[in-house]
């Protein structure tokens, strides 16, 4: 039990900064309903942060999980300067080819009127990618506090940026057109200030993480790389189809919709703003992997290493319960927030649920891929994606046409659904972990049919308190249910604990 109160502090280390680093991007993000009143105003924004994870992928082609797997085994300072090099000079290449192809890029994904974004992505995808392995290696040494203090300071001037394009100058310059602001500051620019506040951000977390380089040495050892460029390429194939899986929907909207233009540009920023709503989840997720991947690979050598991550699972699904009440119990007031300029943004909300299951079983899906990085193979997770890809790639192409970005929430949820039994049924013949398969479903069975049941509340009685209230009581019910059934174990959790007698 040791090592899953090691786990759940290093979790709540990572937890804490990631929360605040999330909500603090999530308030940038809630913004977007305030100062847009028009949801296709945000369509162009939304397309450009769609387009960048994928090219993340591509970017830092699994270096970050290979790093962990082989600090097992290898020098870990020869290990970090052959990665170094190798990424830093690769991002480099990346960079140049996609500046060349910046208009072709754009006019590819509907852009051609803000090809000055594609620029803006680029840089934002160089600052990102060189910050990879410093931030690993903090995980990996255990460092937690400089990791949180690194991001949070990212988003922190992300915030500044945009606050004050997007709100203090043009004040000033409307109070006096001859202010010397007008030179750095363009009226006609709108929301691409977004774009500027998030390049600041990730400017200032890899001037933060320079110290990690300052021992860097030009050591490259061709043999370790070949050998980990082995390691890493089926987990490109895993993360360009999870970014498939994961804004697929969001980059291909306008296109398969069947709307005239700006109807569309309408529908996109609508979806992109439910989707934001949905992925609040992913924060418990997020807090999870950044503690659970090194932690694996420091266990697989464990004689009870598969009870561990059993207990491990466990706790996560449970986490990510309390997460999907949080969501669906409270969206009457995401609702209201997001709806204080114009009804628009509160169309479709009613999908954020079903989003928010799927991005559980993402979630479930993640920690059981441990099976394949633990025994090297990493492959089956290639086809494992490459079938939850095709399966997004149909439904999208099916449902959206019908029913729009219903059908799109639909997609999500069918494929990371089929993910995580696929990832499930492989992994317990190739590395058997005794999960509690019949607990856990019990579990999520029972937040869903809260959830339904508060809804079905709702529709006999609409009002935002009783909803709230009504909410929390059954948010309240839930904490004491699991509290009295894994009570034994929760008392030996480091801060829950002591709340518990």
């Amino acid at each position: 039990m040791s090592s899953i109160k090691k786990l759940a502090g290093q979790t709540l280390w990572y937890g804490i900064p990631t929360i605040v680093n999330r909500f603090l991007g999530y308030l940038l993000n809630f913004s977007l309903p305030l100062i847009f009143p028009q949801p296709a105003d945000t369509a162009d924004l939304s397309q450009v942060f769609a387009i960048i994870p994928f090219l993340n992928v591509l970017f830092t082609y699994g270096v970050e999980t290979a790093y962990f797997r082989f600090s097992q085994e290898k020098d870990r300072n020869q290990l970090y300067n052959t990665l170094s090099i190798s990424i830093f000079s690769t991002t480099i290449l990346f960079t140049l080819l996609l500046l060349f192809f910046r208009n072709q890029i754009a006019a590819v994904a509907a852009l051609e009127n803000v090809p000055v974004y594609i620029t803006f992505m680029c840089w934002i995808l160089f600052f990102d990618t060189l910050t990879t392995l410093p931030f690993a290696r903090l995980r990996q040494e255990n460092r937690p506090r400089k990791y949180a203090f690194v991001r949070v300071a990212g988003t922190l001037t992300t915030i500044l940026v945009v606050v004050l394009f997007m709100g203090v100058i043009p004040a000033q310059v409307e109070k006096n057109s001859n202010s010397f602001l007008n030179f750095i500051y363009n009226k006609d620019f709108g929301i691409g200030y977004y774009m500027v506040g998030y390049l600041a951000g990730s400017i200032v977390t890899f001037l933060l993480l320079v110290t990690e380089l300052k021992d860097l040495k030009f050591e490259f050892n061709t043999r370790l790389w070949k050998e980990i460029m082995k390691y890493s390429y089926p987990l490109i194939i895993v993360g360009l189809g999870g970014m498939v899986n994961d804004v697929l929907s969001r980059l291909i909207y306008q296109q398969v919709v069947n709307l005239p233009a700006q109807e569309a540009k309408h529908e996109l920023g609508i979806f992109a703003n439910i989707y934001r709503l949905a992925v609040l989840i992913t924060i418990m997720i997020q807090a999870f992997r950044m503690a659970a991947e090194p932690f694996f690979f420091s266990k697989a050598k464990d004689e009870d290493a598969p009870k561990t991550y059993a207990r491990v699972m466990k706790f996560f699904v449970i986490a990510c319960c309390f997460m999907f009440l949080i969501v669906g119990l409270y969206l009457d007031v995401l609702k209201w927030f997001i709806t204080l300029t114009s009804d628009n943004w509160g169309e479709g909300i009613y999908i954020v649920p079903l989003l928010a299951l799927g991005n559980i079983f993402l979630g479930v899906y993640y920690n059981l891929s441990i099976w394949y990085k633990l025994t090297n193979k990493n492959m089956y997770g290639a086809y494992i994606t490459l079938a939850g890809a095709a399966v997004t790639i149909l439904l999208n192409i099916l449902l959206i046409p019908k029913w729009h970005y219903l059908g799109a929430a639909i997609a999500t949820f069918i494929c990371y659904l089929f993910m995580m039994i696929l990832s499930y049924k492989l992994g317990q013949k190739h590395y058997p972990v005794p999960y509690a398969r019949k607990k856990l479903t019990a579990y999520i069975v029972l937040v869903v049919i809260i959830v339904l049941v508060h809804m079905g509340l709702q529709q006999l009685y609409t009002n935002l308190w009783f909803s709230t209230i009504t909410g929390t009581l059954f948010f309240a019910l839930f904490t004491a249910f699991v509290v009295k059934i894994e009570r034994k174990e929760l008392k030996q959790m480091p801060y829950i604990g002591k709340f518990i007698k």
